[in-house]
């Protein structure tokens, strides 16, 4: 639709206003020493002006929203990932999230020494996941299979195998096996990880030869654990700690990336897929160890798990400061409100010899008998009605456009989060060196 000459008008002097507003922001935090060492005083000057801008932000957003979209994936015809869009926008909208010269120097600082431009990235992905035409089309192009693993694919289905940093990938048996290998750091997540499990879940689901996907954590070389498999210590708290876990390419891109992949599957065209836009197939989680973290919330996207009867489950989302992902959205499906709620808010553990270890998981198995319980259970999910059945299960469970409402306060909840004080200060001392 065609803006009217006023709404035109209002547009043009929102972004003015806007425009003056990012300046004066800026020459405000030039004239101040770094966040770390600022004094209460300096602190609250340098919110007034962001806040300032940020208002102003939000205001233009909430009507140009769709219009600002539209140019930037010249009217939905293009699909750009997450870190795609925010950079297109910096350019054709200067002001309205950080620049890359901004954010390339927000890269060189730790998370106490950031200036919180991320934030501003989070006002627009809110605005525009929150848009019920922009947001749909941005959660379609985040499923769609990422360069790396097309480039990737030929080798992979010659050879069957691939390895990476943080995610070893193997073919077996018509089984896509994701082994997660970050044996030093209990399998923490952090950007590099991010990328490299979207590019196994894509591989996994382009391959007509998989019809199954597992995940399960590697040995670790980690000396507490030495030797024994560990599926996951959730976020990496030293490199959320240095400034190395990014808004966009960690906390966003992980949940709009291959975790929504393991549940509606990639998002691919052609003339045979006329009955669905959408490749899936339906994924075991194996949790030897713990799941902590990040660990639990990847459990809630999988159609089956199973866990070692020593190993334990937790969202210490209290303790960290920070939203576990998409866990506050999913868990109560599984558990109830109120044992979601003793989970997220009061960190409680939940262990897989306990009852209630039983709404989380599917099956439990000594931990010398996972393997074999594994396979079984491989076994289990290869019917041929299975596929049809998950997809009108997740449909059911989650509605797309549920999920788009969360993601969109997500994007800007989770960008507070991770600028808060006490969030600095607790990850702070968890990056600090030993004494």
């Amino acid at each position: 639709m065609t803006a009217t000459l006023p709404e035109r008008t209002t547009a043009t002097a929102l972004r003015a206003g806007l425009a003056e507003a990012v300046s004066h922001a800026d020459e405000v935090v030039a004239a101040l020493p770094r966040p770390g060492r600022r004094s209460p005083e300096q602190r609250a000057r340098a919110t007034a002006a962001k806040d300032a801008a940020r208002a102003l932000r939000t205001r233009f957003l909430d009507t140009q929203v769709d219009a600002v979209y539209d140019r930037l994936t010249e009217g939905r015809t293009v699909a750009l990932r997450l870190a795609e869009l925010v950079a297109a926008a910096a350019v054709a909208f200067p002001g309205l999230v950080p620049s890359a010269e901004l954010l390339a120097d927000e890269r060189s600082r730790t998370q106490a020494d950031k200036e919180g431009h991320e934030i501003d990235q989070g006002i627009f992905l809110r605005a525009v996941l929150g848009s019920a035409t922009a947001g749909p089309h941005l959660l379609e192009s985040m499923l769609r299979p990422t360069p790396r693993a097309l480039e990737l694919l030929p080798e992979f289905i010659r050879t069957g195998t691939l390895r990476m940093e943080a995610v070893h990938l193997e073919r077996r048996d018509g089984v896509a096996r994701l082994t997660m290998c970050r044996h030093d750091c209990l399998n923490a997540e952090d950007n590099q990880q991010v990328d490299d499990m979207e590019t196994a879940v894509d591989l996994a689901l382009l391959d007509p030869a998989v019809s199954v996907g597992l995940l399960r954590g590697g040995e670790m070389s980690h000396p507490r654990y030495r030797g024994r498999r560990v599926f996951s210590a959730g976020i990496n708290l030293k490199n959320l700690s240095s400034g190395d876990i990014s808004l966009v390419d960690f906390l966003l891109r992980r949940e709009l990336g291959y975790i929504h992949k393991l549940i509606r599957g990639i998002r691919t065209d052609g003339p045979g897929g006329w009955h669905t836009p959408y490749t899936e197939k339906p994924w075991i989680a194996a949790v030897d160890g713990f799941a902590i973290g990040g660990g639990t919330q990847l459990l809630l996207a999988f159609d089956h798990v199973l866990a070692a009867a020593d190993a334990y489950l937790s969202l210490p989302a209290a303790k960290e400061g920070i939203v576990p992902g998409v866990a506050n959205f999913r868990l109560s499906r599984f558990t109830g409100p109120r044992v979601a709620r003793q989970i997220i808010l009061q960190g409680r553990r939940i262990r897989a010899s306990e009852p209630d270890a039983r709404l989380l998981v599917d099956e439990v198995a000594e931990p010398q008998d996972m393997d074999g319980a594994v396979e079984r259970a491989l076994t289990r999910l290869r019917g041929e009605a299975v596929i049809a059945n998950r997809r009108m299960l997740n449909l059911a469970d989650e509605p797309p456009g549920a999920f788009r409402a969360y993601m969109a306060e997500f994007a800007l909840q989770q960008a507070l989060r991770i600028y808060g004080e006490d969030v600095i200060h607790k990850a702070g001392d968890f990056g600090a060196p030993a004494p």
